[in-house]
């Protein structure tokens, strides 16, 4: 089975470690990482991810910035982006259906398991 591969920007690396550790535990997933949006974007080009998520404030580039720029691009026009944030709650993310404008969203802190279902909602077991 080939493993899927999903790209998260974030610039919190404890996160990060976590999260590749454990998606890549699984045996599912091959996970990159970045804590900037620019070198996000940079291993996004190279790393070619099926799903990215993305911080929304970094201090570099916004999470929202990094997003229009993958979404104009053609490489990623398809690629599901989803915005991991601490700007809003559990029960709001909840409350609506995940997505707040139009954009999908998972508030933080997040659980193994709501991002495991995150990803099988978009790209399919």
């Amino acid at each position: 089975m080939e493993k899927r591969k999903i790209l998260f920007i974030d610039d919190n690396e404890a996160l990060l470690k976590w999260i590749k550790l454990a998606l890549e535990r699984t045996g599912k997933y091959e996970v990159a990482v970045e804590q900037s949006g620019k070198s996000g974007l940079s291993t996004a080009r190279s790393f070619k991810p099926e799903m990215v998520f993305i911080d929304i404030t970094m201090p570099d580039i916004e999470g929202s910035a990094v997003a229009r720029e993958m979404v104009s691009d053609p490489l990623f026009s398809k690629v599901p982006i989803i915005f991991l944030t601490g700007a809003i709650s559990q029960a709001e993310a909840e409350h609506t259906g995940g997505k707040i404008g139009g954009q999908y969203f998972l508030a933080k802190p997040v659980e193994l398991r709501q991002l495991i279902s995150c990803i099988e909602k978009h790209l399919g077991s």
